[in-house]
Parts: structure tokens; sequence; C-alpha cells
């Protein structure tokens, strides 16, 4: 028996030996792996650090690289047409195709972040041998080497046959060939191509009356030759309404606006507004009414579907069948009426806070809103029935 005692006795001794050279090799085993995992840490952070290091280095040398000119010893002169309204990343890629400058995105977020604009369209005497800040000051300010010859100036507010006459009348084309063009089908379709940010499937739409309504800009434009090509001058038109639209179609697209119900709201503004009228609470009467289900009812759109001008709206001429007739049919109308300026644009997409579901225009050019219809209809008989 005290034999047998003793064998268990030295068993467990022994199960509690093995137990503890299990558990300190796995602890050494243990270790050894943290020591392997640290090792790898180390070099895979310092692997990093030397990847961050090349590219912060390597993009420093290689922008000053696209800095310097693209050849210092080559004098030739190049001349480097800027069309007109020509955006900095547009400008960049005439530049290096030309071989002017090194690298066109280089280009253009140094002038974004120097704050450079001014940029002006024409023809550029240029040279590879200038560096990046000479080629800015020379498009800014250098000498074109042509004179404009002659402007076309295109008012707010402008119908496209009252446009295509601005265009008869400054190139001494025929009127009915000019709008002939501006509404042939393969010449829109060509600009659709070339403007497809602006110029959407919408401007094709059946009920819409004329697809370019809208979307030739209001500036003034100067041109080199005394009888510049439509296309030119109907493309730069589009370039300054794609320059600035551009800017406002993503507070457009916050407010469930396409490119086209921007420019569409934009002409109904445009057509309402007076000189002393605040455009941004016209454009909130238009938001409050769509949203409370009511028609628009808005003057300039019937006097659109009727094709001409007046300076009163009668009863009878709301009765007119057409799909721009706001007092027919809600919602926007199927396009624009006419083109729109900055303001407009820029009301379209922040309208006032005001809850106002009417607003009257008087003949003195003052603009009364009111929140309810017997207001409204206080102040018809005040400022226009009894006049």
């Amino acid at each position: 028996m005290a034999k047998e005692k003793k064998n268990k006795n030295n068993s467990k001794k022994l199960e509690i030996g093995e137990k503890k050279q299990y558990i300190a090799e796995k602890m050494t085993e243990q270790q050894n792996e943290a020591k392997v995992v640290r090792k790898i840490v180390s070099v895979l952070a310092i692997a990093l650090v030397l990847l961050v290091a090349i590219i912060v280095v390597g993009g420093y040398f290689y922008i000053s690289n696209a800095l310097k000119p693209v050849d210092e010893e080559n004098k030739e002169e190049l001349v480097v047409e800027i069309p007109i309204g020509s955006t900095s990343t547009g400008i960049g890629q005439i530049l290096e195709e030309n071989g002017i400058i090194r690298d066109a995105t280089v280009f253009k977020y140094y002038v974004k972040f120097r704050n450079e604009s001014g940029f002006m369209a024409g023809e550029y005497t240029l040279s590879p041998s200038m560096n990046l800040k000479t080629v800015i000051e020379t498009v800014k300010t250098g000498s074109m080497m042509q004179e404009v010859v002659m402007k076309i100036t295109i008012p707010e507010g402008k119908q496209l046959t009252q446009i295509a006459e601005i265009i008869s009348e400054k190139t001494n084309k025929d009127y009915k060939d000019v709008f002939a063009q501006l509404n042939d089908e393969d010449f829109i379709q060509e600009l659709m191509k070339k403007y497809p940010e602006i110029l959407t499937d919408k401007i094709l739409d059946s009920q819409i009356k004329y697809p370019l309504e809208g979307y030739l800009f209001p500036a003034t434009y100067p041109f080199y030759e005394e009888n510049p090509p439509l296309e030119e001058i109907v493309t730069a038109m589009l370039d300054k309404t794609k320059s600035v639209v551009m800017d406002y179609l993503p507070l457009a697209e916050d407010k469930g606006l396409s490119v086209h119900e921007l420019m569409t709201m934009s002409s109904l503004i445009e057509e309402e507004a007076t000189a002393k009228v605040d455009r941004d609470k016209i454009s909130s009467v238009f938001y409050n009414r769509m949203e409370t289900g009511m028609k628009l009812q808005t003057d300039p759109t019937v006097l659109y579907a009727h094709g001409e001008h007046k300076d009163r709206v009668y009863y009878k001429d709301l009765e007119i069948d057409s799909p721009y007739n706001t007092y027919q049919h809600y919602g926007l109308p199927p396009g624009p009426i006419a083109n729109a300026g900055i303001m407009s644009i820029e009301a379209a997409v922040a309208p006032a806070d005001i809850d106002d579901l009417y607003f009257l225009a008087t003949p003195e050019g003052e603009v009364l809103f009111s929140k309810t219809l017997e207001e409204h209809n206080r102040r018809k008989a005040e400022h226009i029935t009894n006049q």
C-alpha cells in the first residue's frame, strides 16, 4: 500500500511538472510571436513612412518641374487661340496640347490656389521658353493678335426669336436663316454632344417650343471678325451658360431641380421680376405654390404660349390650350420661356424664407406680396382694376 501511494505521488508530481513545462513553453512561444509581430509592425510603419515621404518628395519635384518652362532654349513663338468662355481646365488643356506648359492639371490647381482670374479670349503669342507664371500673366493681360471688331449684346429676359433678331442685325445674316439654324435638329444634336452637362434630352421633348430657349446666356460677346459663323456665336453663348450654371447646379440638385428645371424656374423669375423687386421672394412664391398643390398662374407663360408681348393679360388670354399655360397646368412649364441672368438663377436655388402665395406687379414697378387670395384681390382692385 505504501508503495502504491508513493507511486501516485510521483505521478502527480510528474503531471504538475509537465504542466509547468507546457505553460512555460507556451509563454515562450507567445513572447516570440509578440516579438515577430512587433518587428513586422515596425517594418510596415517604416515602409509606410518611407512611401509617404517618397510620394511627398516626388510630388514636390514633379510640381516644381511642371512650373518650369517646357524648353528654356526654345524661343519659337506660337499663336495659341483661347476660345470665349474657356474655363481654367480648358485653357490648361489648350496650352499643354500646344506645348506651352508641361501639365494641364498642375496649371488648373495652380490657378485655383492662387485665385487667378480674368483670363481673356483671343489669340496669343506664346513660347515654350515661358514659365507658368509668365504664361498666366500673358493670357490675363497680354496683347491679343486680333482686335475686337464686333460685339453682340444679349440682354436678360430675351426669347429665342428676339435673340435671333439681334444676331441677324449685328451680322447682316437673314433672320429666317438664323432662326432656322437655331432650331435645326442636326445643329441641336451637335450642340448636345458638345454640352451634355446643360443640353439634355429634355430640350427635345415634343412639348418644347424651341430647344435652345433660355440657354443662350445674357452677356456681351466680343468677336474678332465682322461676320462670325452662327455656330461660333452660339458656342460662345453656351460656353458662358455652362460656366455660370455649373456653379449653381449642386444647389439646384439639393432642391430637386434638374438643369432643365433650373433654367425653366430661372426664366419665370426673370420674366416676372422688375428692377425694384427681390427675385428671391418671387422664387419663394413659386415654390410655395407648387408645394401646396397650387398652379403657378404666372402671366408670362400665357404670353409665351401666345407668342406675343402685351402690357396686360386678359381673361380670354388665359384660355389658350398650351402646355406652357400655367393657369391650366400644374408645376413648371415644359421649358424656359426666356433667358435668365445670374440674379434670377441665384433666386431659383436660394428662395426667400417667406410664406406668401401671391404677388402683384403694380404699374409703378413695385411688387406686392400677399399670403391670402383675399389680400391679393384687394391689392389688385386697388392698383390694377381701378386704374
